[in-house]
């Protein structure tokens, strides 16, 4: 699964026959649990199941694929790239990870990070 493209990360995300992301599908990417997204959404667990449509959870879906793509031009390797996302403590943010950027609402700053580095800026 290491050596597999962003595109195929993201072609599994989606939820079969719509255009939009599965909530359990990333989740399982992930190896998160299903609680544990749910929060970073701000929406109750069932809300994954019962109403995948939901717009504040999509939205969410969609700003974490949004750094995980960023994240994946840093680092090509998709398993490092998801570690890198759920557990490298970033200095410039108070050593808080890409994920829990994504949970504050702060996807842009996470991907302008990402940006800054794939740049070449290191600090």
């Amino acid at each position: 699964m290491s050596s597999i493209a962003f595109s195929a990360v993201l072609e599994s995300a989606r939820e079969a026959g719509t255009s939009r992301f599965s909530a359990t599908n990333i989740a399982d990417a992930l190896d998160m649990q299903y609680q544990d997204l749910a929060t970073l959404a701000g929406v109750h667990r069932n809300t994954l199941r019962t109403h995948p449509e939901s717009p504040k959870l999509q939205a969410a879906l969609r700003d974490l694929m949004r750094v995980l793509s960023a994240a994946a031009v840093v680092q090509p390797d998709t398993q490092r790239a998801f570690f890198m996302l759920k557990n490298e403590p970033i200095p410039a943010f108070r050593h808080k990870t890409l994920l829990q950027l994504v949970q504050e609402g702060r996807a842009e700053d996470a991907i302008d990070y990402l940006e800054s580095i794939s740049a070449g800026f290191s600090g």
